[in-house]
């Protein structure tokens, strides 16, 4: 009996043996196989690797790769496939795990070798040169949170990154470009479609860095160009903020000497995000959608008909800023074949409307350049070096006669390789133009076409009179239209105005439980609330309720009849912010849609009364907790550099990626909110100003702001840009790494303020003494020294010397190590400048609580 025992034990042992040499938790070690079945998960829960069958393919065929976790995406979606074009064979009648497919570490351990199930290599990492410093039994293969599998070697250095080696998604922290000299067998990063939607074999579609020029990607059917980005214009980072999801997705372009590439992220919080290259030759953005489990289609490329490469021929462009793209000539150009055009038919593209004047000598002196805005340029460009300004551009481009347009850019802040400008000429056919309008923001640019001297691109002739009369006509029309309808609303307005002042904002009067079961993410009006339903919600302005008070009133915290909780902003009578301030930040903020920006809900002005209604923000202004002695250690460094993180892309969000050009003037530490899990969010555009599209700066007597805060050039000069709000950005910065507020009255070790005695510790090569004494434990010593480094930056005197938003979000989120060192800031913004007369508003801070806008 005993000895029957003990078979069954070892019988048991025996075959529970293969398992027991399975994986466990994110990693595969020496001597462990992933084997069909098994899989080893993140080690925060958002990727899988494991053996699959694609829901279109027989289930018997299967492949190694990596996928959403059902907990984070309900339907299986792969990101990565390893073996695409040989797919391994799973015998589920066989109960015998040795015959079975497997993945496991060889050759010495530095190596991930997949094997079907007679043993043949079908795929492998093919690491050839790598040197191990310690036993193979330490080599890992390791599962990242961001999906990326890594081969570890024992003393932590990266040997292998599937990152290097995408199949047809493209997901945050992977690469889409190319290395001038390849490094470890990658030359560059490009997305290949699957076959069909069983098939994970490589397709025929591919979406990449031109390899010519490096400065567009392109999608390929085959070795064809099918469609094309734009032309690289210099941003380091744009962003584009998509309503459906409330997801902004932030691109970063990175030029080194190494390596040119483009990548992309998005904030905390956000659904899960990826591009694929579809096997119907689509490159669409992904964006989870938790409500519907499906995948929502933000956007689509080629997007209209006339998008795919080449569609309106030679000197054709493909028109996007109307509601219906359609093929239309370039300015100085005309439909080579006018019949064929009509009929919709543009291979043959257009010719010249008149012929150039003779070039000689390439003085170029009887042709002038006319200027087309909002364009993607064409292809087939020519990049000329040694250009510093865009007149050096236009010089070398009227010198050459066959030159027919040119295009610049400035890339000072952008390239790590020192270039200064990106000047584009063309000598041939210009190809696959499109005018994509403002929104598509910094990549779209200005093409310089070479026309006739004394063309100015208006038509005359019959075919202006036709269009001209029925104009005319239409118009007639519908003034006489306006007219009648004005005349008959007259009076009623009349009736109307006695009754409610509720005519500052767009949108609809509505009841507070109409708002509170709203929609936060819909359109961007919002509603007036009638004045009785505030009162409900705050208890008649109870003083148990007041949440905040300053220069403009108080701040209750309301519970409307629906249960959300909002923050009540109650303009006092006397208040120092005007009906005007009033209306311009109701106007303004119901217009920007960010996750780093505080939300309006509604307002309401009856009567005397004016009130904003705003999100409620659980831990309310970052000054209440940043300054407090006792509270600011919830502040742990992770929480402060998230903080930075997020008020950069709310002002990147302001200053370029809005449909408005926002400069906020007022930007402190008091008007930074911070939501239940420390989110920040920009509050307080009473002060702010709109921009128009080419305005770089603007001049005013009236400065507004908070001392401290104020830019030099503003505060002296009355000037004010994108970097005054960048000043403002760097004294934040620096409050948040220290702890010490601005405006502190006392020395801070012998320094006559915080500018000053962070710059002295910089020089001196003691940065890291300026951290806050509270979070020394958890700060990241390279991360707050990248952020000294940005604040320092972001104080020079010389607004030309601080750096766009752009570049800063860039730098916090990829680091770099190219940053030019910054200059001796001015110190006498903190505490010693005197402003006689009324030429500055100041800001008033309370120290109280401040839950909005803290005047």
């Amino acid at each position: 009996m005993e000895w029957s025992r003990c078979t069954c034990i070892t019988a048991a042992v025996l075959l529970l043996l293969p398992r027991l040499c399975s994986p466990a938790g994110d990693k595969l070690t020496h001597g462990e196989s992933l084997l069909p079945g098994d899989t080893i998960v993140s080690d925060g829960g958002a990727f899988v690797l494991g053996f699959f069958a694609p829901s279109d393919a027989t289930p018997a065929r299967q492949y190694l790769g990596i996928w959403y976790s059902n907990t984070t995406v309900t339907v299986q979606t792969v990101v990565w496939v390893a073996n695409r074009d040989a797919p391994v064979i799973v015998d589920g009648r066989s109960g015998n795990s040795s015959s079975a497919p497997s993945l496991a570490l060889a050759n010495g351990g530095s190596n991930l070798i997949l094997s079907d199930a007679s043993g043949r290599v079908v795929w492998t990492t093919n690491i050839t040169g790598a040197t191990s410093s310690g036993t193979p039994g330490s080599t890992a293969a390791v599962l990242r949170n961001d999906g990326n599998l890594v081969i570890l070697s024992p003393d932590g250095a990266t040997l292998w990154r599937s990152f290097d080696h995408p199949t047809d998604t493209f997901i945050p922290g992977m690469k889409v470009g190319r290395r001038y000299r390849p490094h470890d067998g990658v030359d560059g990063w490009r997305i290949v479609s699957w076959k069909g939607p069983g098939d994970p074999s490589p397709g025929s579609f591919s979406y990449g860095m031109d390899p010519n020029t490096s400065l567009q990607l392109l999608l390929w059917n085959g070795t064809r160009i099918y469609w094309r980005t734009s032309v690289w214009t210099g941003y380091m980072t744009a962003g584009k903020y998509h309503g459906a999801t409330g997801t902004v997705i932030y691109v970063t372009v990175v030029d080194s000497e190494e390596e040119i590439y483009s990548s992309f992220s998005v904030a905390d919080g956000a659904p899960p995000t990826r591009y694929v290259v579809t096997d119907a030759g689509k490159f669409q953005l992904l964006s989870w959608n938790r409500n519907a489990s499906a995948w929502a289609t933000l956007e689509s490329w080629p997007s209209r008909a006339c998008s795919p490469y080449g569609s309106c021929g030679a000197y054709g462009y493909c028109d996007h800023s109307q509601a219906v793209a359609t093929c239309k000539c370039l300015d100085g150009f005309e439909p080579a074949s006018q019949g064929e055009w009509s009929r919709g038919v543009f291979s043959r593209g257009c010719r010249r409307s008149q012929a150039l004047a003779p070039c000689r000598d390439g003085s170029g002196e009887g042709d002038a350049f006319l200027a087309m805005s909002n364009m993607k340029v064409p292809d087939k460009f020519v990049l000329l070096g040694n250009m510093i300004s865009v007149d050096d551009c236009a010089a070398a481009c009227r010198r050459n006669c066959s030159c027919v347009a040119y295009a610049y850019a400035s890339l000072r802040s952008s390239s790590a390789k020192g270039d200064i400008a990106r000047c584009l000429v063309w000598t041939g056919e210009l190809v696959d133009a499109q005018m994509i309008g403002a929104i598509w923001g910094v990549t779209a640019e200005t093409l310089n076409l070479r026309v006739p001297a004394g063309f100015t691109g208006k038509r005359t002739g019959t075919k202006t009179v036709k269009i001209l009369l029925p104009v005319l006509a239409s118009v007639l029309i519908v003034t006489c239209i306006v007219l009648l309808w004005f005349c008959k609303c007259r009076a009623k307005g009349k009736r109307i105005s006695s009754e409610s002042e509720k005519k500052l904002v767009p949108g609809s009067v509505r009841t507070s439980s109409e708002l509170g079961e709203g929609n936060p993410t819909e359109d961007l009006e919002f509603p007036s609330i009638q004045f009785s339903d505030i009162a409900v919600a705050t208890n008649n302005f109870s003083r148990a309720c007041m949440i905040g008070r300053g220069g403009f009133g108080k701040v209750y915290k309301g519970t409307l009849l629906g249960g959300r909780e909002v923050a009540v902003k109650r303009l006092s009578k006397d208040s120092e912010q005007g009906i005007e301030e009033f209306k311009n930040e109701a106007i303004l903020i119901s217009k920007l849609q960010h996750r780093n920006l505080v939300r309006l809900l509604g307002c309401c002005t009856e009567g005397a009364e004016r009130l904003l209604i705003y999100e409620y923000l659980a831990n309310k202004g970052l000054d209440a907790i940043l300054f407090d002695n006792e509270r600011k250690s919830l502040l742990d460094w992770p929480t402060r550099f998230g903080i930075i993180k997020g008020v950069a892309r709310g002002l990147l969000y302001l200053h370029q990626d809005s449909r408005l050009t926002v400069i906020h003037r007022d930007l402190k530490a008091s008007n930074v909110l911070l939501d239940a899990e420390m989110r920040p969010k920009i509050a307080d555009f009473g002060m702010a100003k709109i921009f128009g599209e080419n305005q770089q700066k603007a001049n005013t007597k009236r400065v507004v702001g908070t001392y401290g805060y104020i830019a030099p050039e503003y505060r002296i000069e009355g000037v004010f840009s994108v970097k005054s709000d960048v000043y403002s950005f760097g004294i934040l910065v620096l409050e948040i790494v220290s702890g010490v507020r601005i405006s502190s009255t006392d020395d801070i070790m012998g320094s006559p303020g915080l500018v000053a005695y962070a710059w002295k510790l910089w020089k001196e090569g003691n940065a890291s003494d300026l951290v806050d004494s509270s979070i020394v434990e958890s700060c990241a010593l390279d991360e707050v020294l990248l952020s000294i480094h940005v604040g320092l930056l972001c104080v020079q005197d010389d607004p030309n010397g601080r750096p766009l938003m752009s570049s800063v979000v860039s730098i916090l989120e990829n680091g770099s190590v190219s940053l030019p060192a910054p200059d001796q800031p001015a110190y006498f913004a903190e505490r010693n400048c005197k402003v006689k007369g009324d030429d500055v508003q100041s800001s008033r801070n309370s120290i109280t609580m401040t839950v909005l806008q803290g005047r």
